[in-house]
């Protein structure tokens, strides 16, 4: 048996090789945190959107000012007989005009209605994204400025992706919200991100996330670990959860919202829509989706006026 050392050229070809493996995974998560925390890059084409003006609902453009002074871009929506107020969260990378349809007839239902943009979207002041950590402040804000404007109003909030996992961190600390619809949420940022690299990449996923994390940590200041609805979505109760969630959902598996339901405290509420992609309960039918939103909401805000 030949026990020589292994060649120089060898030695140097894998010590080559390794590097360009780890240099590869480092590149993996350097992209990987610029995805989930974009630098916003504004164009002109961003003021180009519908307004409630074309639903014919009246509004107001309004500025919410955060902690951190930071302004974002919201409307209110008053309704002349309403002692609740709804505020519309939207996903990752949305804006409020996404949440004009529920909205709308949120508002025609009868409650006073929010919707603003995150900071670092639509028309609010440039940041850098973060996943569910400085926009729960941002949240939190809308709550304070709702209070102010309707100060013996109950308030609900709706959520959408992102948004929805903003809603149940938010209400977990703050008494004020009322009543929570968490359309599409995750379990934590975690276990999503985990879901996405796994479906794209052929690579071992547990090293390129712990990677991302520390990244993401350094990069933006915020820990994706910490980011956990799961663990805060049982002291909503005993205030209403009303979990929405697509069976096909490949973005954020519909085990998300099991889990979710499974770990809320009652009154707690499940709906799967079944076929429909992410956040895609409200596109499929929006009558019967207005309808049961309109209902949970009269339910657990109206009755309590």
């Amino acid at each position: 048996m030949d026990r020589s050392p292994p060649p120089m050229s060898l030695l140097l070809s894998t010590a080559v090789g390794a590097a360009s493996a780890a240099g590869g995974v480092l590149g993996l998560a350097w992209y990987a945190s610029d995805q989930i925390n974009p630098i916003p890059r504004r164009v002109f084409k961003d003021d180009y959107t519908f307004t409630p003006w074309e639903l014919g609902v009246p509004f107001e453009e309004v500025e919410l000012t955060t902690p951190d002074q930071l302004n974002l871009s919201a409307w209110w929506l008053p309704h002349p007989e309403a002692q609740s107020v709804v505020i519309g969260c939207h996903s990752h990378v949305g804006a409020k005009p996404d949440l004009l349809g529920i909205g709308t007839n949120l508002w025609r239902a009868g409650h006073h209605v929010l919707l603003f943009d995150f900071r670092g979207r639509g028309r609010s002041d440039p940041w850098p994204n973060t996943l569910a950590s400085m926009e729960v402040s941002d949240l939190l804000t809308a709550v304070n400025y709702a209070s102010e404007r309707a100060p013996n109003a109950t308030i609900g909030v709706i959520g959408f992706s992102m948004g929805a996992a903003v809603a149940i961190l938010a209400a977990a600390q703050e008494a004020r919200i009322a009543a929570v619809v968490a359309d599409s949420s995750f379990t934590s940022a975690t276990d999503v991100i985990t879901h996405k690299m796994r479906r794209v990449l052929p690579v071992a996923t547990e090293p390129l996330m712990a990677l991302t994390g520390v990244l993401v940590a350094h990069r933006h200041g915020y820990h994706l670990s910490r980011v956990r609805p799961i663990d805060m979505v049982a002291h909503l109760a005993p205030r209403p959860l009303f979990v929405i969630h697509s069976t096909a959902d490949s973005t954020t598996p519909v085990e998300h919202a099991h889990q979710l339901y499974a770990a809320a405290g009652e009154p707690r509420y499940l709906w799967l829509h079944e076929g429909s992609e992410h956040c895609g309960a409200y596109f499929a039918d929006r009558c019967v989706y207005v309808d049961r939103v309109s209902d949970f909401f009269d339910q657990y805000l109206k009755s309590i006026e």
